[in-house]
C-alpha cells in the first residue's frame, strides 16, 4: 500500500530534498507540494493524502494554523501532520500538537527516520519515541499556564479505568510500551492494548496528543515521577 504524503515547506530547495527522499522509497508518493499552509491545507484535500510533512513557519498561513484546519476537518480525520522542525528554536511545537499533529520530527533527522516516521504516522501509530517525548515535556515544563498544575485531575479523564490513568502517566513521562510493561509487570501487548484503548476514550488521535491531554488535565505536572 502506498502512502500519499504533501511536502510543505516555504523553500523550495528543501521541498525538492525531501520529495526526492521520500520517492526514493517504493511505498511511498508525494503527490503534491505547499509552500505556504494554505496550499497545504488545499492539497490535503485535492489529493486524499495520508501524511502531510508541515513546515511551522510559513506565509500565509503558518504550519500551526494549517495544522487546525487539517484537524479540525472531519472529512480530513485520515489525514496526519507530522511537523519538521527546529526543536529548541520553535516555540509552536508545543501549540502544534495541541491542535491535532501527530508529532514531530527536527530538520537533522537521519533520512532512514523521516521516511519510518512518515510510514508510522500514516499507520496511526505513535510516532513520539521515549526521548522525543522527554523533549516535549521539558518544553511544556517551561511554559507557564500550559501545563497540569499537579492538582487531581479534571473530570476529562472519567472514562479511564485506574489502571488506563496510570498507564497514561507513564505515557507522559516519556516511557516506551514495553518500558511501561515491565514497571507495571505486564506484557507489552497488554500495555499497548492499555494506550490504545485510552487514546479511543479520549478522542486522541495519537500518542502526542496523550501527552498532552495528561498534563493539561493535570494527571501529571511537569518534573513529576
Amino acid at each position: 500500500m502506498t502512502t500519499r504524503v504533501v511536502v510543505a515547506d516555504d523553500q523550495a530547495l528543501i521541498r525538492a530534498g525531501f520529495r526526492a527522499l521520500l520517492e526514493s522509497a517504493p511505498d511511498i508518493e508525494v503527490v503534491a507540494e505547499a509552500a505556504d499552509g494554505e496550499e497545504a491545507v488545499e492539497a490535503a484535500r485535492q489529493h486524499l493524502a495520508d501524511v502531510v510533512l508541515m513546515d511551522i513557519r510559513m506565509p500565509k498561513l503558518d504550519g500551526l494554523g494549517a495544522t487546525r484546519c487539517i484537524c479540525g476537518d472531519p472529512s480530513l480525520a485520515g489525514v496526519k501532520v507530522l511537523v519538521v522542525t527546529t526543536f529548541e528554536a520553535d516555540e509552536y511545537v508545543y501549540e502544534a500538537l495541541r491542535a491535532g499533529a501527530s508529532g514531530f520530527l527536527l530538520k537533522d533527522t537521519e533520512p532512514a527516520e523521516l521516511l519510518q516516521a512518515v510510514r508510522v504516522v500514516a499507520r496511526g501509530d505513535a510516532l513520539l519515541s521515549p526521548s522525543v517525548t522527554r523533549r516535549l515535556i521539558a518544553d511544556i515544563a517551561g511554559r507557564p499556564g500550559l501545563a497540569g498544575t499537579g492538582k487531581a485531575p479534571t473530570r476529562l479523564l472519567d472514562p479511564l479505568t485506574e489502571r488506563e490513568k496510570e498507564v497514561l502517566a507513564l505515557v507522559a513521562q516519556g516511557l516506551s510500551n514495553d518500558e511501561i510493561a515491565a514497571k507495571l509487570y505486564v506484557s507489552p501487548l497488554t500495555a499497548k492494548t492499555h494506550v490504545s484503548r485510552a487514546m479511543t476514550k479520549l478522542g486522541a488521535r495519537d500518542r502526542a496528543q496523550l501527552v498532552v491531554l495528561a498534563y493539561e488535565s493535570g494527571l501529571v505536572a511537569p518534573g513529576a515521577r
